[in-house]
């Protein structure tokens, strides 16, 4: 017997994706088998599969964290803006379509069998799933042909949890408001509730508790307190950037540009943990600080929009200054293909066919071309010889002068390119941070010492410890009873 439940929550950013995370480790951990699934995610943080495709960062971490294979079916269809008004469909893990925001709405209908095929496959064999909702089943203005809430689970058949975060306040208004403005089937599925992120004693709730489970006439099954670790873990929009600080008053400068398209900047992560960097993100409207020593510009939804938008800020004539100053620079993946002399863009993957001209920093020329790359792969630096790990998600081929000076061996064959200076580098390869080796030979190439930091085990350790922090402050038994059987 599998049993699914959805988890829902109140607004965009109240912990979904971090409380599923931690039940899946929970349940993992009591020796159930459990699957995550979340059937429409828009992200451009994405992982490559061990099928092969690409999903959503935050539903990998949530395989991770049930010791299972990451696969296209735990995020069915995963929307990655491209425009203002626009995305990228991935369907089942592959690139299927661009659409603008009114053009999927109006075929969206049509994936749902894709989202359930998907949650057949990913339920056989499990124990439970563990569905995680998008945004707010309270956005009543998209219930029709939904995939991320109410549509879903009802198509599913399966009940659903609310999470409210009381860190905004408002929280007992949000909660009861949803389930005042949903329809009395959709409000029929909603079992329960919980509350996240609180600060100070939780008795201090008891009474908005009471209110809000005789007014919902559902329990409550826990208020959890803030888990500080989050930080930790990576992190799936991009709205957790925009009031990034410093993470360290003292240490080596590592400033990263805040392209309005930013992909997989959980890239950084490893170096936000580690003592003797001070990384910042370099917000628009701010210039890169002349005191970096090493500036990243980072992966891309869309090169060539956020090229644009580079120019715009000032930031090339910013990196040209700290290039001459002997600053360093690296490009990952689309920051990489910004470094080069031009970009061409001849099928019109981006906007209008043509060609546009690059930053100039790396003799090399990129064409972008329909076919994605979508690998894991295991390699070596080669300026330092050290052993690395990561994964390929991108559009387009690299090639010119400085690729002959490669960043890394991946597999035999090389990747990237490093200027005749040394100064600036790019490469194709996300995740790289991740391996301590590399990461540790890297900072002492800067100056910069190393800590003694193993960043998967830090991962794991966290997982572990956000699963215990739900055992302390959710009822998980009853929890697991409220599932539907599917």
């Amino acid at each position: 017997m599998t049993r699914a439940i959805m988890f829902m929550g109140t607004g965009s950013d109240v912990g979904k994706s971090l409380i599923v995370a931690g039940l899946c480790r929970a349940y993992a951990n009591r020796g159930l088998s459990v699957m995550p699934f979340k059937p429409q995610n828009m992200s451009n943080n994405a992982a490559v599969t061990a099928d092969g495709g690409e999903i959503g960062r935050a539903q990998a971490l949530q395989a991770r964290a049930a010791r299972v294979p990451s696969s296209v079916h735990m995020n069915p269809i995963l929307l990655k803006p491209e425009t203002t008004t626009g995305a990228q469909i991935i369907v089942q893990g592959k690139r299927q379509a661009s659409m603008t925001a009114r053009e999927y709405f109006r075929n969206r209908s049509k994936y749902l069998n894709d989202c359930l095929d998907s949650f057949r496959r990913v339920s056989q064999g499990a124990d439970a799933v563990l569905v995680e909702g998008a945004g707010s089943p309270g956005e009543i203005n998209l219930r029709n042909g939904d995939l991320a809430n109410m549509g879903f689970a009802e198509a599913a058949d399966i009940p659903a949890v609310l999470i409210g975060d009381i860190h905004r306040g408002g929280v007992i208004a949000s909660i009861a408001g949803t389930f005042d403005i949903l329809p009395p089937a959709d409000r029929a599925r909603l079992k329960a509730f919980l509350i996240n992120k609180f600060h100070g004693d939780p008795e201090l709730f008891s009474e908005g508790r009471s209110f809000l489970e005789t007014r919902t006439l559902t329990p409550c099954l826990g208020v959890i307190p803030h888990f500080s670790g989050a930080r930790r873990l990576p992190a799936e929009d991009a709205v957790a950037l925009e009031e990034d600080l410093q993470t360290h008053s003292s240490g080596t400068k590592i400033s990263v540009l805040r392209l309005p398209r930013i992909a997989n900047f959980d890239d950084l992560d490893p170096l936000r943990q580690e003592p003797g960097v001070a990384l910042s993100f370099v917000q628009p409207g701010d210039a890169i600080p002349g005191d970096a020593r090493l500036v990243i510009i980072p992966g891309s939804k869309s090169t060539v929009a956020d090229l644009a938008a580079l120019r715009r800020e000032g930031w090339d004539i910013d990196l040209l200054a700290h290039v001459r100053r002997g600053g360093l620079v690296l490009g990952l993946c689309g920051g990489y293909q910004m470094l080069g002399r031009t970009i061409s863009d001849p099928q019109g993957l981006e906007g209008s066919a043509g060609d546009v001209a690059g930053l100039g920093l790396l003799d090399v020329e990129t064409t972008l071309l329909a076919d994605k790359t979508l690998t894991r792969i295991t390699g070596t630096h080669v300026p330092t010889g050290a052993a690395l790990a990561g994964y390929e998600i991108h559009l387009g081929q690299t090639g010119g002068a400085d690729c002959s000076r490669p960043f890394a061996l991946l597999e035999g064959r090389p990747d990237g390119a490093i200027s005749a200076s040394g100064q600036v580098m790019g490469s194709y390869l996300h995740g790289c941070f991740s391996s301590d080796e590399f990461r540790a030979k890297f900072l002492t190439s800067l100056g910069i010492q190393s800590s003694t930091l193993r960043f998967e085990d830090t991962i794991e350790t966290t997982l572990d410890a956000l699963a215990q922090h739900l055992e302390n402050h959710l009822d998980l038994d009853r929890l697991l009873s409220l599932a539907g059987e599917v």
